[in-house]
C-alpha cells in the first residue's frame, strides 16, 4: 500500500484531535498516521478511521520515516522538535506562532497564497485562526477591487484559549446562575497578572498587551495579513475580543477598496463562488452567519455585506468560521493537500 506517513504532534489536544478528524476525510493518500504528544499523554489510545492507535511520546526519533508532520502542541514544542522532524526528512506544517513571522517560512492560507508553499525550507506556518478566516473572505475582493484599508473587530470563542478555559467558562456560568462564588484563573491571558470571568462577560484582551496598547493577538493579525498579502503598505488595525462562545470566531470587518466600481452586489457575487466561502447574506429573511451554525464546518461564512454610509469605497461585513477547523486543523490539512497537489512531497 502506497501513501504518506503523517505525524500529528499534540494529538490529544483540542486542535490535534480535529487534525485527526480532518485526516480521516482528506484526499491525501495515507499509509500511516503517527500520533505524538507529551510523555504524560503517551500510551493513550485514539481512533483513526476505526483503527485504534497508541499515542507515542514526541521525540526526535519519532519522526523517522515521517513525510508530513502536523504540529499543534505549543510554540516551545515546535521550536524544539520541528527542526528535528525536518532533519529526518519530514515537511512540517506548524499551527503555532513559533515560525509565522520567520522570513524563511511561508505563511499559508491555501485559498489565498497556495503557491507560497513552493518556497518552504522544511517548515510551513499556519496563520492565526482569526487571520485565516479574514483572508479567505477578503482575498476575492482584493483580487477584483483592490484593498486600501482593513479594520477588524473580532469576537473570539473560548475554545481558542484551550479546553481548560471552556471548562472554566461552564463552571462560572453554573456558579453565577446558582448565586455562588466563582473564580477566574485563565482568561483573558494565563500569563497576565489579572484574570476576569468570561461567562456572561466580554473581555477586550486576547494575549498580553504590548507595543502601542495593542495585544499580541492584534499584532498577529496585522503582521500576518501583511505577510500573506505580500503588502507592507496595506492599512490594517485590529481589536481582538473574547466572548462567551464555545466554538466559532466572529469578525466585524470594515474595508476600503481601491476600485470605485465595487458594489454590494458585486462583492456578493464574488463571494458566492469563492473557494472556501459560504455566502449567507439576506437580511429580509434574517440570514447571516452565527458561530453556533458554523461549528463543525470547514467553510468561512460571510454575511451582512453593506456599503458604508459616509465613505464612498467603504464596505462592512460579518465573517464567521470554526476556529478549530478552518482556523487551525483544516487549514493545516489543506496545506498538506496543496503539497501533494504540487508534487512537493514524496513518499518514503
Amino acid at each position: 500500500m502506497s501513501g504518506y506517513t503523517i505525524a500529528v504532534v499534540g494529538a490529544t489536544g483540542a486542535v490535534g484531535t480535529k487534525m485527526i478528524e480532518m485526516l480521516e476525510s482528506t484526499t491525501l493518500p495515507i499509509q500511516q498516521v503517527k500520533l505524538l504528544a507529551s510523555k504524560r499523554s503517551a500510551g493513550k489510545k485514539l481512533q483513526f478511521n476505526n483503527t485504534e492507535l497508541v499515542v507515542e511520546e514526541t521525540t526526535a526519533e519519532a519522526f523517522e520515516g515521517v513525510d508530513i508532520a502536523l504540529f499543534s502542541a505549543g510554540g516551545s514544542i515546535s521550536k524544539q522538535f520541528a527542526p528535528e522532524a525536518v532533519k529526518k526528512g519530514a515537511i512540517v506544517i506548524d499551527n503555532t506562532s513559533a515560525y509565522r513571522m520567520d522570513p524563511e517560512v511561508p505563511l499559508v492560507v491555501p485559498e489565498v497564497n497556495a503557491e507560497a508553499v513552493r518556497n518552504h525550507k522544511g517548515i510551513i506556518a499556519n496563520p492565526n485562526c482569526s487571520t485565516i478566516q479574514m483572508m479567505v473572505a477578503l482575498q476575492p475582493i482584493r483580487e477584483k477591487y483592490g484593498l486600501n484599508r482593513i479594520i477588524v473587530s473580532t469576537y473570539q470563542a473560548v475554545s481558542g484559549a484551550g479546553a481548560a478555559a471552556v471548562d472554566e467558562m461552564k463552571e462560572q456560568a453554573q456558579q453565577m446562575l446558582n448565586n455562588e462564588a466563582y473564580e477566574a484563573a485563565i482568561l483573558p491571558s494565563g500569563g497576565d497578572k489579572k484574570h476576569y470571568p468570561i461567562s456572561f462577560n466580554v473581555l477586550p484582551q486576547i494575549d498580553l498587551f504590548t507595543e502601542g496598547g495593542y495585544t499580541y493577538e492584534e499584532w498577529k493579525m496585522i503582521n500576518e495579513t501583511k505577510k500573506i498579502m505580500s503588502d507592507e503598505n496595506i492599512k490594517i488595525s485590529a481589536t481582538c475580543v473574547r466572548v462567551p462562545v464555545i466554538s466559532g470566531h466572529s469578525e466585524s470587518i470594515y474595508i476600503e477598496v481601491l476600485d470605485k466600481s465595487a458594489s454590494v452586489s458585486g462583492i456578493q457575487n464574488l463571494l458566492r463562488t469563492a473557494p472556501g466561502v459560504s455566502l449567507q447574506d439576506d437580511p429580509t429573511v434574517q440570514l447571516y452567519p452565527t458561530p453556533l451554525a458554523a461549528e463543525g464546518k470547514k467553510e468561512t461564512f460571510v454575511g451582512r455585506i453593506r456599503k458604508d454610509i459616509d465613505e464612498e469605497t467603504g464596505y462592512h461585513m460579518w465573517v464567521v468560521s470554526d476556529n478549530l477547523l478552518k482556523g487551525a486543523a483544516w487549514n493545516s490539512v489543506q496545506i498538506a493537500e496543496t503539497l501533494h497537489k504540487l508534487n512537493l512531497v514524496t513518499e518514503k
